[in-house]
């Protein structure tokens, strides 16, 4: 075991929620629950130092009162954990809009981006959250943005760019996260391009999930940005971390919150512009990675030396079955992977800190 204390470590709630509560869908796992699968979880002695949270209902209401948010505030303390990045609720069905679509879709988008914000600010204010994002993404999909790529790409930036003076205005940063179904995100080019054209370095950044991120390698929904092969043989690893190192080695200057991740390197969806990534657990014998060298592609700058460029890492597993995320020793293995990637790509701080 290895001294490094940082990054924290941290569960997202939010898969409880993704996926749940549909006609056709398990029940939702109640937020008390997944707090409490989350404390449960020790190995060596070493136990999940916060969580991430999805600031939507049933678990965590964006128009929660002061009072709500105490509350959340102690429950979350009162199994010895904090709270860091937060997830926008931007989409249409949550009460967003998208980031390119009408005035009045553009402003739904912005106020839920703007309860966000303030809610980030009020849990610092409380105490329980010292660091973390906002996490935002374009509220539409590939094959909408591929209607007009230059000028849809132009007005996703004009809302993120009016998303970062909200998100200023509240000392709060946000992250674009890269996941191959948000349009003009879909790509780690067209995340780049986006990136770059927003231009606010100092506020908004990118969330890098290693499951998603994987698939920016394959070229799923941009085939043209595809960095392996045709017909990869998966067999084949170097090739693998050549792909993965030239992908990481543009975006990761970007990266302001990162999702420790598997996957098997297939989609679900259906139709060329449907398509997004599958989380598989740490031990799953068909996942692609080595986690900890991948990890420390995105954890590590071009020198070697750790990128110290966020407080807290996250797993973020969604749409695995009930069964599984309530069995106790699923979320022990999580947390013995995200151990190996500290000890291995992590440091005791000391400089160049940089997140809020």
């Amino acid at each position: 075991m290895s001294n490094n204390q940082y990054p924290k470590l941290h569960n997202a709630t939010w898969p409880g929620l993704v996926g749940k509560g549909g006609p056709d869908a398990e029940p939702i796992i109640e937020f008390e629950t997944m707090l409490d699968m989350t404390a449960a979880a020790e190995v060596d002695g070493v136990r999940f130092d916060g969580v991430d949270i999805f600031l939507s209902l049933p678990h965590t209401d964006v128009d929660s009162t002061d009072e709500d948010l105490k509350r959340l505030a102690d429950q979350v303390a009162s199994r010895n954990l904090v709270i860091g990045s937060l997830v926008a609720p931007v989409w249409g069905p949550t009460g967003g809009g998208s980031a390119m679509g009408s005035a009045e879709e553009r402003k739904a988008f912005l106020t839920q981006v703007q309860k966000s914000c303030a809610i980030g600010r009020k849990l610092r204010d409380i105490g329980i959250r010292q660091y973390g994002i906002v996490r935002i993404d374009s509220s539409c999909s590939p094959a909408e943005w591929a209607a007009d790529p230059v000028g849809n790409t132009k007005k996703i930036a004009e809302t993120f760019r009016e998303a970062c003076n909200i998100a200023e205005s509240y000392g709060e940063r946000l992250a674009a996260e890269g996941e191959i179904c948000w349009g003009g995100m879909h790509s780690w080019k067209h995340m780049l391009e986006l990136l770059e054209l927003v231009d606010r370095p100092q506020t908004l950044g990118m969330q890098a999930d290693m499951a998603h991120t994987l698939l920016f390698t394959l070229g799923y929904n941009s085939p043209d940005d595809n960095l392996l092969p045709e017909g990869y043989d998966w067999s084949n690893k170097e090739i693998l971390y050549d792909a993965l190192g030239r992908m990481t080695s543009r975006l990761r200057p970007w990266v302001n919150d990162f999702h420790v991740a598997q996957n098997d390197a297939t989609v679900k969806g259906s139709g060329s512009h449907d398509k997004t990534g599958r989380h598989c657990l740490p031990n799953d014998p068909n996942g692609k990675m080595d986690i900890v060298r991948a990890a420390g592609l995105w954890m590590r700058d071009e020198t070697g030396s750790p990128t110290r460029a966020y407080k807290h890492i996250n797993w973020d597993g969604c749409m695995f079955s009930n069964e599984t995320m309530t069995d106790p020793q699923t979320w022990r293995n999580i947390l013995s992977a995200m151990i190996s990637v500290r000890n291995a790509h992590g440091w005791n701080w000391g400089g160049g800190e940089s997140d809020i």
